[in-house]
């Protein structure tokens, strides 16, 4: 006969919390086993006074939030679940959630048990009740991967040679959360398509650097261009680069420009070929997949 082990949790695989340096913001990063309870949560999170930001990408739910505590007011139906506090440490982030009846289950229960959770406290949830539970997670800090031109005319992909790379580098320490192809301005020099990628890494602070230089190993290992660029930005929000990236999307920029700009931003320029130019225009749009792929934007 089957069984299930416990047949009202769906447990989330990943929870990470990505906190600003001041510790006034944070990005809540939930890797959803149920997209259907995933896009549920974010329809009733979003609602809440503490969340700046909401959004989907993949299996992966995004929350911009305050740090915090504030009174949800919930309302069966209207606001059913959300954040009710964010607790910013030095080196720890504490999350509780709350929900009526079957929310209060996705807000104990299923969080508690996700993969990178150090600590948890749930109440009895489910039926009638209202559920709490509070998570407590390492606090990390964003790392963001540029990359473009690994390519010829007759082999390779630059994204798909990106994601092998970040899923084959991923780490307790640096765990590879999202992937975007960004459109750039169709230049003479493109192989085919002139595509550049980001990828995006929730990592312990200070704890990055063997997975960066696995990455750079490994992109140096499989390349087939010569003109390879690998940027990596260290940071919470890297809209500084929005305007050169906008340029990089709508002309033809000089790789003077893009050596000037990496400088200007503090971006690490790693492997500093013509790539660079679109690898760092690839850095601002790190979680935005559907949005990067849409040329001029």
């Amino acid at each position: 006969m089957l069984t299930l082990e416990d047949p009202y949790a769906v447990v989330y695989r990943q929870i990470h919390a990505v906190a600003s340096p001041e510790g006034d913001m944070a990005d809540l990063l939930e890797r959803s086993s149920c997209y259907g309870g995933g896009a549920w949560s974010l329809h009733h999170y979003s609602k809440g006074p503490l969340v700046v930001e909401a959004r989907s990408a993949g299996e992966w739910f995004r929350y911009r939030v305050r740090a915090g505590k504030a009174d949800l007011g919930l309302a069966s139906s209207k606001r059913s679940a959300g954040i009710e506090s964010v607790l910013v440490g030095d080196d720890e982030v504490e999350i509780t959630y709350a929900g009526l009846g079957g929310g209060g289950v996705g807000a104990t229960v299923s969080r508690s048990r996700a993969g990178d959770v150090l600590r948890s406290w749930v109440s009895e949830s489910g039926g009638g009740k209202v559920g709490r539970g509070t998570i407590v997670l390492p606090r990390r800090e964003r790392i963001v991967v540029g990359v473009d031109d690994t390519d010829s005319k007759t082999e390779g992909a630059t994204w798909s040679l990106v994601h092998n790379i970040a899923a084959k580098v991923d780490r307790p320490e640096a765990r590879y959360v999202s992937h975007a192809l960004v459109q750039l301005f169709p230049v003479p020099t493109k192989t085919q398509n002139c595509v550049s990628t980001a990828v995006e890494f929730a990592a312990l602070p200070g704890k990055a650097d063997p997975m960066l230089s696995d990455f750079r190993d490994l992109l140096e290992r499989y390349t087939v261009s010569d003109e390879t660029g690998m940027a990596v930005y260290r940071g919470f929000d890297p809209s500084p680069l929005k305007r050169y990236s906008q340029l990089c999307r709508t002309e033809r920029i000089p790789y003077e420009l893009a050596v000037e700009t990496a400088k200007e931003t503090r971006v690490e320029a790693v492997l500093a070929g013509r790539g660079l130019i679109g690898a760092l225009a690839a850095i601002p749009f790190f979680g935005r997949s559907s949005e990067s792929v849409i040329p001029g934007i």
